[in-house]
């Protein structure tokens, strides 16, 4: 995996020095993604730059050096990602008698726009990837992101031209880039704790889109216009497969996703670098790495984070999963104050405000993976493919009842589950938990309790879902500014699938998963040097999961069924059949002890209103009623906390940014 940057000027505007100069910077400000090499391609009579950071995956060699020039001259590419069936289209190309000089992907994907286009060679893509490529005789420069969104790509516009970048980092360290925060996308922060694609941060600054491509045209260049395509749609694949089934019976349809599976994780294993796996003990992990044992010829490793709060600690059955699968396991037990001392970290881990508090643990597991290995496999994806969230089984069952209720009743009810506290709630719970059976029990009460409050007075399941994917209910009253209209806020844009749970899914796969979920591993990740890689996002299996209906899916109480009828075949059914966990950390108790104090500055009215970018008094309230413990609002003041935190980071932090090492330097051109 890589870092890229560049740069389009007035042609002739700049020499060629300064022009290279400018893109080698960007690249360096993305250094901790590709820690290897570095290199600068640049072109001053038509104000082109491209600008690469490596970390060396596959060939080894300075053959594998970017930016990369296609063999026929016409395509110059910087590009992170991989290709994973690289090796069939590598075939493929030297059939048509296609001279290949190295051994690395890239260059396959350059004989591929060489001889088939480039709209036709990302089509036969299976990767993850975000590239820049210019076309020399075109005078045209393509941005690409991969189908799922697994890369990151922003593009926008500095005082003189036009800026791209793996991260917003490379484009701060353009001389003539003057970030201006935009409210509008701050107000959709504080609502989903992220900011959506294709927004960002900064005002003239988006983010490519998964499965676009982003053009611009040298002589659109002073019209700062940009012609934006879809080349592949998760909407128009679910739209079109959702239960469609192929005409095959159930178990047919079981052994071809089985098969597709095996397939993504052992093509997700070619690396000339160790390679590994995230173990959490849930089923998606647990899979991912059953499947890379059947793989393998030596044990699988695997990595595991745990903490002393039993309640956030899945070590244990990591460590079962583990055994059975006869793995080479790494596992780390970490204090409260050890994972706490990370958390200064965050503000530079992630380029713009982030408020995923799982961010944290994802931060340490990769640092912990990162001393053995290069690659790690995860699980991600398989909650919104198989309907495994909480959200997708309560729409199901809980939305039929909740509308035959009159509002008032449930509003009444909602009040009246929102009157105890917190700490109330939970001591309920261990009281019950004494007498109810084991998988009645809930890991978080207060927190389960809170979110059927809120869900109760929905008008539709599509406020169900905004219900319980938004922190803060009124960003408005935060930053003084409305939110622009999303795929989540709008209705009328959602997807004709037949069922409200099916919606949910999709909305979950195009919005949550790679604003939130994949931004936060990348950027935790790629910190460190280290490329996560997501079999469940290969894009046939995504094809595949949309064809089976959804009671293949959701059954007999259980969610994420298909997943969890093959990993049986691999775990017994005590190491499968648990209560779902998340990622997290105990977020409200750090913050009422030894956190206090860090949230406090940071809260303060005098830090709040030192930006003029919030209103003071909701944050006051919130935090004086959350220390009190009367309302858990740790995910609502971690909106804010990592906010604040990300405004206050040196200067430095916020652009220019120097190598880890030392890295070769090359420029080239024409």
């Amino acid at each position: 995996m890589c870092g890229i940057a560049g740069l389009v000027e007035p042609a002739g505007s700049i020499g060629r020095e300064e022009l290279a100069g400018i893109g080698l910077e960007m690249a360096d400000a993305v250094a901790h993604r590709g820690p290897d090499d570095r290199g600068v391609w640049a072109d001053a009579e038509r104000g082109v730059a491209l600008g690469h950071r490596r970390l060396s995956i596959l060939d080894l060699s300075p053959a594998g050096h970017q930016p990369m020039t296609s063999a026929s001259g016409r395509w110059v590419v910087t590009y992170n990602g991989e290709m994973f069936n690289f090796r069939a289209l590598r075939t493929r190309l030297a059939a048509t008698g296609y001279d290949f000089r190295g051994g690395s992907d890239t260059e396959v994907l350059l004989g591929g726009f060489d001889v088939w286009g480039l709209d036709a060679t990302i089509q036969e893509c299976n990767g993850m990837f975000a590239l820049a490529a210019w076309d020399r005789r075109e005078h045209v420069l393509h941005l690409v992101r991969d189908r799922l969104g697994e890369k990151p790509l922003y593009y926008g516009w500095s005082a003189t031209g036009f800026v791209f970048g793996s991260e917003l980092s490379a484009l701060l360290a353009h001389p003539r880039f003057e970030p201006r925060i935009d409210l509008g996308a701050l107000a959709l922060y504080f609502r989903h704790n992220c900011i959506p694609a294709p927004f960002s941060i900064y005002q003239d600054v988006h983010k490519v889109m998964p499965g676009e491509a982003v053009s611009l045209r040298l002589e659109d260049l002073p019209r700062r216009a940009v012609r934006r395509e879809t080349y592949w749609s998760a909407r128009e694949v679910a739209e079109r497969g959702a239960g469609a089934g192929d005409g095959q019976s159930a178990d047919e349809r079981f052994e071809g996703l089985r098969d597709l599976l095996l397939d993504a994780v052992g093509l997700r294993m070619v690396a000339d670098v160790p390679v590994g796996v995230f173990l959490s003990g849930g089923v998606d992990s647990a899979l991912v790495t059953a499947l890379m044992t059947r793989v393998a010829d030596v044990p699988v490793r695997t990595f595991t984070i745990g903490f002393t709060d039993p309640a956030y600690d899945e070590s244990a059955q990591a460590a079962a999963v583990a055994q059975h699968l006869g793995t080479d396991h790494t596992y780390l037990r970490l204090e409260p104050a050890e994972a706490m001392a990370a958390i200064p970290d965050l503000p530079h881990v992630y380029d713009e405000p982030f408020g995923d508090s799982s961010q944290l643990p994802t931060l340490l597991v990769s640092r912990l993976a990162r001393r053995d290995i290069t690659v790690a496999l995860t699980g991600d994806g398989g909650d919104e493919l198989f309907a495994g969230y909480n959200r997708h089984a309560w729409v199901e069952r809980l939305w039929p009842r909740l509308s035959r209720t009159p509002l008032a009743l449930r509003r009444a009810a909602a009040a009246a589950l929102d009157a105890p506290s917190p700490n109330a709630v939970d001591h309920a719970a261990r009281l019950g938990s004494r007498v109810l059976p084991s998988r009645w029990r809930l890991r978080t009460p207060a927190a389960k309790v809170t979110k059927l409050a809120r869900i109760l007075p929905s008008a539709s399941p599509e406020d169900m879902y905004r219900r319980l994917t938004s922190h803060w209910p009124d960003p408005g009253s935060l930053v003084g500014a409305s939110e622009p209209a999303t795929l989540v806020s709008d209705p009328g844009r959602w997807p004709a699938l037949a069922t409200a749970t099916e919606r949910l899914m999709l909305l979950d796969l195009v919005t949550y998963l790679p604003d939130d979920i994949l931004t936060k591993v990348d950027r935790a990740s790629m910190s460190v040097g280290l490329e996560a890689r997501v079999p469940f996002l290969d894009h046939r299996v995504v094809e595949a999961a949309w064809r089976l209906p959804l009671d293949e899916k959701l059954r007999a109480g259980h969610t994420k069924w298909p997943l969890r009828r093959l990993l049986a075949e691999h775990l017994p059914a005590e190491l499968i059949d648990r209560p779902k966990m998340g990622f997290g950390v105990p977020l409200g108790d750090w913050l009422r002890g030894p956190l206090r104090g860090w949230a406090e500055d940071l809260l303060s009215p005098s830090a709040l209103a030192s930006d003029g970018l919030l209103t003071p008094d909701p944050v006051r309230r919130m935090w004086a009623a959350h220390v009190r413990g009367r309302v858990d609002a740790s995910h609502e003041l971690w909106d804010v906390l990592m906010l604040q935190a990300w405004l206050r980071r040196p200067p430095a932090a916020r652009g220019r940014a120097r190598p880890r090492a030392e890295a070769a330097s090359h420029v080239s051109g024409p």
